[in-house]
């Protein structure tokens, strides 16, 4: 029997005179590829922004349940703070450190685990030292297992761009997350790097035991991908179901009319 990890009520954000999210609820299950789509403007990196601490709600609420622990509502905590238990994401325009090593990027995402405090790093003992050397393992290990190792000590900005991609990917994977939010992971990608994305997504699903929401404009991937679909027009959820049901929805073929086909 499948479990509930992410419960968002009634969800609205409001800036000002404009309601961005209106009144959006949204489950997921554990081990699901679940995307939200819509036009652009229609409130989607907005909705990723309130769940992940960036913006805090209007109205509504955002329950986590992560696996084997007890429900708890993020509505109003720090980004930092949803990162730590358990939720990483990543953004529509790479945001990594471009003059730091793809080791380094992703040391940056595993010091989130650290338990040594500030005496520690100050007096540099050696359970703090021990520390650190598993952070620089356990980085490479990420780094491996996405397929970046070669890379590992070079600079972001240096990597092609498929590969800075999935630097942020393992960035956000370094954080241990039971959730992965990736928004608008192939943008910018051609065809070969969508096709590598798609089965490395499958992978971390399927061999890193994270559950993946994805905000995503490439149809064809999102259609191969998801096992369901949530569809935003002008801030409000307009369907839900499989990729059959949401691409035979007359009130989404209507929504993207003029923007693209759901071929």
């Amino acid at each position: 029997m499948s479990q509930q990890i992410l419960n968002v009520s009634g969800m609205t954000m409001d800036f000002g005179g404009l309601r961005a999210v209106n009144n959006v609820t949204i489950t997921m299950e554990q081990h699901e590829i679940i995307a939200l789509i819509g036009p652009n403007g229609a409130g989607k990196t907005t909705f990723f922004n309130c769940v992940t601490g960036v913006y805090t709600p209007t109205h509504g609420d955002i329950h986590i349940i992560p696996p084997g622990k007890t429900e708890r509502s993020i509505k109003g905590h720090k980004p930092s703070g949803i990162a730590e238990q358990g939720l990483a994401r990543t953004f529509q325009n790479i945001r990594l450190f471009g003059n730091m090593t793809a080791l380094e990027n992703v040391m940056i995402g595993r010091h989130s685990r650290l338990k040594a405090g500030i005496i520690g790093a100050i007096l540099r003992d050696r359970k703090t030292r021990e520390e650190e050397e598993r952070v620089i393992y356990d980085s490479y290990e990420v780094l491996k297992r996405m397929g970046l190792a070669r890379y590992v000590n070079d600079l972001a900005r240096n990597l092609p761009y498929g590969a800075q991609r999935r630097l942020e990917i393992a960035r956000a994977l370094a954080t241990d997350p039971f959730l992965l939010l990736l928004d608008e992971p192939a943008a910018g990608m051609n065809p070969q790097e969508t096709k590598e994305l798609e089965g490395l997504i499958k992978k971390i699903r399927d061999t890193e035991d994270v559950s993946i929401f994805l905000i995503e404009h490439d149809m064809n991937l999102v259609m191969s991908l998801s096992e369901r679909i949530y569809v935003m027009d002008y801030g409000r959820l307009i369907a839900e179901g499989s990729p059959r049901e949401v691409k035979a929805n007359p009130d989404v073929i209507k929504a993207y009319l003029g923007e693209e086909a759901i071929a």
